[in-house]
């Protein structure tokens, strides 16, 4: 178990008590079963006749080929990968960082003191040995723009490397008579881009050593990659059937096999020698014999004084934390950081840990507006799925998905029955908490690696509006009728819009549109970088007879008296929503397009998004640039214009009653209300009652008896003026809180 203790950072000038965050890691060997089926996370493998080296945790390790206990041969912090055996199995080459770069090394295959062989500021990357006991290996130190890495040779015993006259090459081998190159030619910009089938996807090279004459084995536009040379065969990997396997190809014979038949988790590494592959695939290592067809997953484990799964305490930076959510009425916040779940107190109380789930994944909280349950996914059953606990944390119930995939952006609706979410597939699902029944709103068909849908419920539960991408890429506000079932179009395809936001009233809608993201749409397009966006914020009249709120004004005598004009006014009404009622949405959609608003009072600019803000106001985030800060602008109805919330702030959301604001500037997360815009007067320790400061102090580099920054104290978010260290804080002690 890991301990963890996290000092979220502030740049306030008032002093506040520290946060210790107390979390558990796995450790790298986990269960029974687990030990039982060997260690995973075995990568860039190589085989002699009788061992097999492998890289684990950037460390080289050995193990023989009869499987077991694997040996570490390397232990230094730097790391150490891509192993090759010679030909007699009795030395090792690989690429090592102990002198602080990536250069060529060879130690012994029984272990013993590396030799350092490179010395070009370049990194230096092992692919293999030549038939007169030479290391290759490939660098950029003569890279200019068309031609990025090529291959050299150096001896075992040192000296200076010569260059092959092969111009370009990223990954290869030379086989075993010296006459022929095996070459991967580029690089990918993206290696884990699956499928690729782009203009980086080339096929295999082979080049002859005496006439430089090239060819390349069968392709038909998949990646082709990490080539090697067994027994006159060129044995690579290929995405030919779009998943990553095993091919050989005869250079005699013209003869292409598919060696491996994997579907689900691609082969990531491989090496061959001594009459066998052994490959990295679903983070274990398997044997092929090419001979037999036969395959098996080996079992083997490494055991080491690992660091990186020691109990230890961290220091982490405030903008780490992830996933963030208020209490409906503001009064504690969520914080998703490694995979745990954190509720921390606006004011009175501490923190807490709600999972404790060292080695699952939770991720994305979300507090119910009823205040009683809190929801985020992890993937404690092996598939991600949807988690529901009281909001402390007791009492968790698990919802299993049927289509396993991952999940994003959870949203409540307002009458905590119901969840919103999409998932890597870009679906808009909505889930019944109560029966665990999903229904499938819809599906954004265009590819795009942000997986936003911007979901956002009406204040009656019964519309959920979000946003989907058109056939011309422009994105459209859509509205979801839970009673009926149909999805509604509210936008055009002439404008891209998103953000959508409900008024607390129910009367409007609020969303962001843009003409000028045309050059935008390709995402991965260079035209876009010097034509910045300019969006304006929209409101729709979601009733037919809704009056606008930006009718013409004007002073005039009414002949009343002060006590008819009273009675005139109540008698029409302010529309206002009493405390606690829910106001029902009017939606009427026919004619809606001709109720859409352009606000006045807000030039068009970069706009990164909205927040809903209590009834009549919306709150508008403007993209920060090189020399400015991300705002908060809050835009009102009733004043017609937008007036700076906050000067600087990175991250925001409100809570469901939107009386109060979460927000990040700097190093520095505070609640405030959402009535008064922030000022803050400098050198004030007093700036305003409503702000807590989640921070840590001074660090004094020893822990005194009254506590301080390097002590396990508890923590809360504090007006309190008093110095750091006057009042006691609570200790950690073997886990527990004391």
């Amino acid at each position: 178990m890991c301990r963890i203790i996290s000092f979220i950072e502030s740049r306030l000038d008032i002093p506040v008590t520290a946060l210790a965050v107390f979390l558990a890691l796995a450790p790298s060997i986990g269960s029974e079963h687990a030990l039982a089926q060997g260690s995973r996370f075995l990568h860039q493998p190589d085989v002699s006749a009788s061992h097999i080296v492998f890289v684990h945790a950037n460390d080289l390790w050995i193990v023989a080929r009869t499987e077991g206990s694997a040996i570490r041969l390397t232990t230094f912090e730097g790391s150490e990968t891509h192993p090759v055996f010679s030909a007699d199995g009795q030395w090792i080459a690989f690429s090592g960082q102990y002198g602080g770069n990536t250069d060529i090394y060879v130690v012994p295959a029984v272990g013993g003191e590396p030799k350092r062989l490179t010395w070009h500021p370049a990194p230096d990357v092992v692919q293999g040995w030549t038939p007169e006991g030479r290391i290759l290996f490939r660098s950029s130190r003569e890279a200019v723009p068309t031609r990025l890495t090529r291959f050299y040779t150096v001896l075992p015993s040192g000296g200076l490397p010569t260059p092959l006259a092969l111009p370009r090459a990223y990954q290869g081998a030379m086989s075993a008579d010296g006459e022929h190159i095996a070459y991967q030619e580029t690089p990918y910009w993206d290696p884990e881009w699956r499928n690729y089938r782009g203009g980086q996807a080339q096929p295999v090279g082979i080049v002859s050593t005496s006439k430089w004459e090239r060819r390349t084995v069968p392709w038909k536009g998949e990646r082709q990659m990490q080539p090697t040379w067994m027994d006159g065969l060129v044995y690579y990997l290929s995405e030919r059937d779009w998943a990553t396997n095993v091919w050989s190809f005869d250079p005699g014979t013209g003869e292409e096999r598919q060696l491996t038949q994997h579907a689900d988790f691609d082969v990531k590494s491989f090496g061959a020698g001594a009459g066998a592959l052994v490959y990295e695939q679903a983070a274990y290592l398997h044997e092929f014999n090419p001979n037999t067809g036969h395959t098996k997953r080996l079992e083997i484990h490494v055991a080491g004084d690992l660091n990186w799964s020691r109990p230890r305490w961290e220091r982490v930076r405030p903008s780490r934390f992830r996933n963030f959510r208020l209490s409906p009425t503001g009064k504690r916040a969520l914080f998703e950081w490694r995979g745990e779940i954190f509720s921390v107190s606006a004011k009175e109380g501490s923190w807490r840990n709600l999972t404790h789930s060292p080695g699952v994944a939770d991720r994305s909280p979300t507090w119910s507006p009823d205040g009683s349950s809190i929801a985020w996914f992890n993937d404690s059953a092996g598939e991600y799925g949807l988690v529901i606990s009281r909001s402390d944390g007791s009492r968790a119930r698990r919802i299993e998905f049927s289509s396993p995939s991952f999940y994003f952006q959870p949203e409540w609706s307002p009458d905590s029955k119901r969840l919103a979410f999409t998932d890597a597939q870009r679906r808009v699902l909505i889930v019944s908490v109560e029966s665990g029944e999903v229904t499938h709103v819809d599906t954004d068909r265009i590819p795009h690696p942000a997986l936003w849908i911007d979901p956002a419920w009406s204040p009656d539960s019964r519309w959920f509006s979000y946003v989907k991408a058109l056939s011309n890429r422009f994105r459209a506000v859509f509205l979801f009728d839970t009673k009926s079932g149909d999805s509604h179009q509210l936008t055009d395809s002439t404008v891209d819009a998103s953000t959508p936001a409900w008024d607390e009233s129910g009367k409007y809608l609020y969303f962001l549109a843009s003409a000028s993201d045309g050059l935008h749409t390709a995402w991965n397009s260079m035209d876009q970088l010097d034509h910045p966006v300019k969006r304006a914020l929209y409101v729709a009249l979601l009733g037919a007879e809704e009056p606008s709120p930006f009718l013409l004004r004007s002073d005039e005598e009414e002949g009343v008296s002060d006590g008819e004009a009273a009675e005139e006014e109540k008698a029409a009404g302010d529309n206002s929503v009493d405390e606690g009622t829910t106001p029902e949405v009017t939606l009427n959609l026919r004619g809606i397009a001709g109720r859409i608003i352009a606000v006045p009072g807000l030039a068009m600019k970069e706009y990164a998004g909205l927040v809903p803000g209590p009834k009549g106001t919306v709150f508008v985030r403007e993209a920060g640039g090189d020399e400015s800060s991300e705002k908060v602008l809050k835009y009102s109805l009733e004043e017609r214009k937008a007036n700076v919330f906050i000067e600087s702030a990175e991250a925001v959301t409100t809570s469901h009653d939107r009386k109060r604001l979460l927000y990040r500037s700097g190093s520095n997360w505070s609640i405030v209300s959402t009535n008064a815009p922030q000022r803050v007067a400098q050198g004030n320790s007093n700036w305003m009652e409503s702000v807590f400061a989640l921070s840590r102090g001074p660090s004094t580099g020893r822990c005194s008896a009254r506590g301080g920054a390097s002590c396990a104290t508890s923590s809360m978010w504090t007006t309190s003026t008093e110095p750091l260290g006057t009042r006691s804080g609570t200790g950690i002690r073997n886990g527990s809180l004391t």
